[in-house]
């Protein structure tokens, strides 16, 4: 059976503490530290008795908007000039893609959104959000949100 991914997380922290890794640490204690929050918000909007555990979806998406937040940072460094900030933020979205699903490339994106462009019968950019909808699980932890969404625009505009 395959490990879930947050004992995964979990176990990669302790060996890095073991091994004394210190940034390797943090950076996954941050990410068990978000994914607990979520946990949270989770037991509470659902109002679940006892202990609350995201699916590894879930996690998956808790861990995108992790890499989403540091590329945000990482644009925001390099226009302050902070070179040595951008390689600790670039160093995080490193750890985390270890988690997180082979990402799709350019051309696999454009198949599915052909695929998808075809089986909703979108016709121009007023079918945007019905092949977005259909793209969602396909591309979800696989693909940034951003690509999807401009690879579509060019494909419906053509």
């Amino acid at each position: 059976m395959m490990m879930a991914l947050k004992q995964e997380i979990q176990l990669s922290a302790n060996n890095a503490l073991k091994a004394k890794e210190q940034f390797l640490l943090e950076t996954l204690r941050l990410l068990l530290a978000s994914i607990q929050i979520k946990e949270k918000d989770k037991k509470y909007k659902e109002k679940i008795e006892g202990d609350v555990q995201l699916s590894d979806e879930e996690i998956i998406s808790v861990l995108s908007s992790e890499v989403k937040k540091r590329n945000d940072a990482i644009a925001l460094y390099k226009q302050g000039n902070r070179p040595e900030l951008v390689e600790k933020e670039q160093k995080e979205i490193d750890i985390i893609k270890k988690y997180l699903p082979a990402q799709l490339s350019e051309e696999e994106i454009k198949e599915l959104v052909a695929k998808a462009i075809a089986s909703v019968g979108a016709k121009d950019m007023k079918d945007m959000g019905k092949v977005m909808a259909e793209l969602g699980s396909k591309t979800k932890g696989k693909a940034d949100g951003a690509v999807v969404s401009k690879i579509v625009k060019e494909l419906l505009t053509k």
